[in-house]
């Protein structure tokens, strides 16, 4: 399993109603509406690249209101109960 963290600006008028739009995406586990640099952040779990590309490119950049998209791909995932003291 691939995982992806998708960072969106969006129109500060759509972000309410994004929110909703990006979670409703097959493959979109979960997304925030977050403070900073971004509006929005949408975190993908697929199974390969090309999905997170298919994703990023053909159905959340395409949605009205979507200003820029970057994207990250997650290498490895931490556990709380990794770590040793």
């Amino acid at each position: 399993m691939l995982s992806a963290i998708v960072l969106i600006k969006a129109k500060p008028a759509k972000v309410a109603t994004l929110g909703p739009a990006l979670a409703a995406i097959d493959g979109v586990s979960e997304v925030y509406s977050v403070t900073g640099d971004e509006d929005l952040v949408a975190l993908i779990h697929v199974d390969d690249t090309e999905r997170v590309a298919l994703l990023v490119t053909e159905q959340i950049s395409t949605l009205d209101g979507i200003i820029d998209t970057r994207t990250l791909i997650a290498f490895r995932q931490y556990d709380p109960a990794d770590i040793t003291f």
